[in-house]
């Protein structure tokens, strides 16, 4: 028995990243194979290698992409996170706000009666 238990989250965050990985190298070929279709003056060795070197490209500008999705992403969950901080500060303010008066109130009301 494996004594390492398995991160089940981890997991299938590789799986999906891996799946994501394919499909982006099987959208490049498909890509590439349409773009070298159009240029039918190439040689069999030309277009080969016209579509390596799209598919390439391809997976270069969608890495790019991701990371800046990422990266926006990071961004983002900073920017709503400090906002629930302040709301969070502010409810508990206004939570004291309210016991104060409301201890206010009762101690008036105490005294006079």
């Amino acid at each position: 028995m494996d004594e390492h238990p398995v991160d089940t989250g981890a997991f299938l965050n590789d799986i999906e990243g891996h799946l994501l990985i394919a499909a982006a190298h099987a959208e490049g070929r498909t890509a590439a194979a349409r773009f070298t279709a159009r240029l039918d003056w190439l040689t069999e060795g030309q277009r080969a290698e016209v579509e390596r070197e799209f598919e390439a490209e391809y997976l270069a500008l969608t890495r790019v992409s991701w990371q800046r999705t990422v990266q926006r992403g990071r961004q983002l969950r900073d920017e709503y996170e400090e906002t629930y901080r302040q709301l969070r500060q502010r409810a508990f303010a206004y939570c004291l706000l309210a016991c104060a008066l409301l201890a206010a109130t009762g101690l008036v009301a105490f005294a006079l009666t």
